[in-house]
């Protein structure tokens, strides 16, 4: 390092050294003439009146001085657009919300007659069915674009959980047939566990805990799926919501070909009267709206917060008690007389208000 004496940059090369230093204070190289702070005037400068001397090179900061300063102004210009991309990007997560209750209605259909039967490939031929697809192909989401707040990739990633449910929860042959449902509850809001577990372990048409309102089941002890395919129509349907939620609508209907689970001696159900023929199936349709919301953290988790399921089943009973399980008439059944149970409008507090339609002809593929 140099001295006191020495110029900025050491002994400049080429000077005398040793017996010569008597010279080296009055020797000036060129960085050491850079790096002065003052600048001696020309004699004629000198001349004029009040005239000074010197006069100093430090008007402008020096350049590591300039490089900070202009670092410094970067910086802050680079938080200011993080913080205004922050506020005002269109693609901004929105804040997560809690999920509220499913809300169900299971409203059963009832024939005006006999149910008819056949095999399962003349009855399909003969409904509606016959156009639709089969199983999880006709479960389709339809083109995806993003929305204010919601990416493609985000619409996206929401379409197909709601199809996850709805394939898991209406397709599937061990939770239609009354076993483990994790595969649908693995697709539900934690906060909805309590809500969904209540529901399937002890069932009420309550509006809010019927276990036919989050998924499609059967009783295996009465009846059994008459091949494998179930006919599926139905569309898939989004918009983002005024709380920069998702909203998702899978409004689909299913048709089953059921047939009696064993020969009962011609014993009719509680709800029917008549027995079921044993050599015949029978067509059995579910029209089903289910309504999702989804949040950034929902996607996130690949998870769906189910709020309402309005569904539509029959040919059943008005009698029918739908909440636990879908309880179909079969080939050579028809409705039990009576409409569904009556509503009391004085009782107070939370309860079922029975509801019953009536099935055409033309979906028991009798047309």
């Amino acid at each position: 390092m140099a001295g006191r004496d020495e110029p900025p940059e050491g002994t400049p090369e080429g000077l005398p050294s040793g017996g010569e230093d008597e010279y080296r204070s009055v020797v000036f190289d060129e960085s050491f003439i850079r790096a002065a702070r003052l600048q001696e005037f020309s004699a004629q400068e000198r001349m004029g009146r009040h005239a000074r001397a010197v006069r100093s090179r430090s008007g402008w900061p020096g350049r590591g001085l300039v490089r900070l300063l202009v670092a410094l102004a970067l910086l802050v210009l680079a938080f200011g657009t993080a913080v205004f991309m922050g506020v005002h990007h269109p693609y901004r997560a929105p804040q997560v919300t809690r999920a509220e209750p499913l809300r169900t209605t299971v409203i059963p259909l009832a024939p005006r007659g006999a149910v008819p039967g056949g095999t399962p490939a003349w009855l399909f031929a003969h409904s509606p069915a016959a156009q639709f697809r089969t199983g999880a192909s006709g479960v389709n989401p339809p083109g995806a674009r993003s929305t204010a707040h919601f990416a493609y990739s985000e619409v996206l990633a929401a379409l197909k959980i709601a199809r996850e449910y709805v394939v898991a929860s209406s397709l599937e042959p061990t939770v239609l047939m009354g076993g483990s449902a994790e595969g649908v509850r693995d697709l539900v809001a934690p906060e909805q566990y309590p809500q969904f577990d209540r529901s399937l372990a002890a069932p009420s048409a309550d509006g809010s805990h019927a276990a036919t309102g989050w998924l499609v089941r059967f009783d295996p002890a009465q009846v059994a799926l008459a091949g494998s395919d179930v006919r599926v129509s139905g569309v898939l349907r989004y918009a983002e919501a005024a709380d920069r939620t998702l909203e998702v609508t899978a409004d689909h209907t299913f048709v089953y070909a059921l047939r009696p689970a064993a020969p009962r001696g011609g014993k009719a159900g509680p709800a029917t009267t008549g027995p079921a023929k044993a050599d015949g199936a029978s067509l059995f349709t579910v029209r089903r709206e289910v309504h999702f919301r989804f949040g950034a953290e929902d996607l996130r988790l690949h998870q769906a917060q189910v709020t309402v399921a309005d569904v539509q089943a029959g040919p059943q009973s008005c009698t029918a008690d739908a909440a636990n399980r879908l309880r179909p008439l079969l080939a050579g059944q028809h409705a039990a007389d009576g409409g569904p149970a009556g509503t009391d409008p004085y009782a107070t507090g939370q309860q079922a208000t029975a509801l019953c339609g009536t099935l055409t002809a033309k979906a028991l593929g009798s047309d």
